[in-house]
């Protein structure tokens, strides 16, 4: 049996809670009994808190707390762990509490210098979030209970033209995308598939209405699709320009959707006529310089009358 598999034999043998012998773990395991004292000081010095007893009713236990520790990690899997409780946190997921409880319980049953790892590891990474989504993990809570029990929510959402409306939605799934949290399901309203953006929830109350959750609703794919519909007039926006711009522009939320073809010095993109020409002036503007447009000529022009209009703008 592996090294591995011998020491987490003997730590479930010794959480049976009964005081048990070296003697008796040598002839359960069939191992020599100097083994098995290694195998004690392994999990010892791993952080496990064996208490041992000498003489004749001697042996070993647990300290009773660590009976409700969780099962070992290894320093790359804490890390992980640890990693992932600060990017939860500046995500705004309502969840932080749970995670930092997990973190305590790492800090509670290990000896002093893995709590230090630990320590040093939690203040390795720090995400700077520029976002407060305080006010809404209380949302995020509600809609994972909907989610999960089935039940469809009452909410009052505030559009982005500050119109708001009462819906009945069935939550299939909560998303997190480009720094916003996003709950996606069917609209009563509307009859039909939609995502909501939780910020623009202004109540939300659980219904005793219950809804059947399609099996392997494709999130990512009618997400995607719901924020950038299939353009009707296909457009070409073809760009030149330094190798760092470009790959900035092609990575950005808006046109990764939409990229058809990057070689060097040059990207293609394929979108809605009017979408090209309503946005992607705007959105080019803070390049300056270091993009240009190839085609269409109609947005080349576009271009030219937006900043027009600034520098009218600006002389008045």
């Amino acid at each position: 049996m592996p090294k591995i598999d011998n020491t987490l034999a003997i730590l479930w043998m010794l959480r049976s809670g009964e005081k048990i012998t070296a003697k008796q773990i040598a002839e359960k395991l069939e191992m020599n009994i100097r083994t098995v004292y290694r195998y004690i000081d392994t999990l010892s010095t791993s952080g496990v808190p064996i208490i041992a007893d000498s003489g004749h009713n001697g042996g070993y236990t647990l300290w009773k707390p660590f009976y409700e520790a969780p099962l070992f990690f290894d320093q790359e899997e804490q890390t992980s762990l640890l990693h992932a409780a600060v990017f939860a946190e500046e995500a705004g997921y309502y969840g932080g509490e749970a995670l930092n409880r997990a973190i305590a319980k790492l800090n509670n049953y290990t000896n002093q210098e893995q709590e230090t790892k630990i320590d040093q590891q939690f203040k390795s990474l720090e995400i700077i979030n520029r976002l407060n989504t305080l006010s809404i993990q209380p949302f995020l809570k509600e809609l994972e209970l909907a989610v999960m029990s089935g039940f469809s929510v009452n909410i009052q959402y505030k559009k982005r033209s500050e119109e708001q409306t009462n819906r009945t939605i069935d939550p299939y799934k909560i998303i997190y995308w480009n720094h916003h949290w996003y709950v996606g399901g069917f609209c009563h309203l509307r009859k039909d598939i939609r995502s909501f953006r939780v910020d623009r929830i202004e109540a939300l109350t659980l219904t005793e209405n219950q809804f059947n959750l399609p099996e392997d609703f494709p999130t990512r794919t009618f997400f995607l699709n719901s924020l950038f519909p299939a353009p009707e007039n296909k457009a070409r926006l073809v760009l030149t320009g330094s190798e760092s711009s470009l790959t900035n522009i092609c990575q950005h939320w808006f046109f990764e959707h939409y990229l058809q073809e990057r070689t060097e010095g040059q990207a293609t993109f394929l979108l809605e006529d009017k979408t090209m020409h309503a946005y992607v002036p705007t959105l080019l503007l803070p390049f300056g310089t270091s993009i240009k447009i190839i085609e269409p000529v109609s947005l080349k022009e576009k271009m030219m009358e937006l900043l027009s209009e600034w520098i009218q703008f600006y002389q008045q």
